[in-house]
């Protein structure tokens, strides 16, 4: 039987799985499920008004993207990252994502910057910080989305998730959202001018920011 033939019911349970975990993948991003919490199968099914099967494979997903972890003897839990991880991540999409510019700026056309510029304007219109982290996310897969490779893209996607949530404590730690917004614009004026190379390095110097920013967050807060 083909997709088309199948009821709608089985449609709706093979979805099913995927609507849990966006939605837990939200609530982690945006702080609501912070580190450590508990994600208990029982309580999620309540939730989500759905047996123990569907949550069960969310949560798999979840630990597939790195934001869910099942320490030994226990449940699903929120990740704690400690600042080696987090750098560790971001040090690996700076590799990534300057290698998928330096393929993607070449095949942009107007309608790609025009998406880029769309993202950008959103962001200076946005007034929260959650809108702000979500919006840069997509600017940054927008950039890499010409590059035309499928598998790279959701590495990209991967690792843009795992950083989101340390980037947007950064932006609620004043680190500001002018400059972050001045650093994505230099990053489309070459992607406009046609440089690969350049956008590459600013998209690189852009991300080296975020880790040093992370960084000066950490010692702050260990200095607290």
């Amino acid at each position: 039987m083909s997709t088309l033939d199948r009821p709608d019911t089985t449609l709706k349970a093979q979805a099913l799985p995927h609507r849990i975990r966006d939605q837990l993948r939200h609530d982690i991003l945006t702080g609501a499920l912070p580190a450590g919490t508990p994600l208990k199968q029982d309580v999620l099914a309540a939730r989500f008004q759905a047996s123990r099967i569907p949550v069960r494979e969310a949560l798999r997903q979840l630990e597939t993207e790195g934001l869910v972890a099942y320490p030994l003897n226990r449940g699903a839990v929120v990740i704690r990252m400690d600042v080696v991880q987090i750098c560790e991540l971001l040090d690996i999409r700076i590799a990534l994502e300057s290698y998928a510019v330096r393929m993607a700026v070449p095949n942009m056309a107007r309608a790609d910057l025009d998406a880029l510029q769309a993202i950008l304007t959103a962001y200076s219109d946005a007034g929260s910080v959650s809108e702000w982290a979500d919006l840069i996310r997509r600017f940054h897969l927008a950039l890499c989305a010409p590059a035309n490779n499928a598998r790279l893209r959701r590495l990209i996607e991967d690792y843009g998730l795992n950083t989101e949530r340390y980037t947007q404590q950064m932006l609620e730690s004043g680190a500001g959202k002018d400059g972050v917004l001045a650093d994505h614009r230099r990053i489309l004026d070459a992607c406009r001018e046609q440089d690969g190379a350049l956008a590459a390095s600013r998209v690189e110097d852009c991300l080296n920011e975020t880790k040093k920013s992370v960084l000066a967050l950490y010692r702050m807060r260990e200095s607290e």
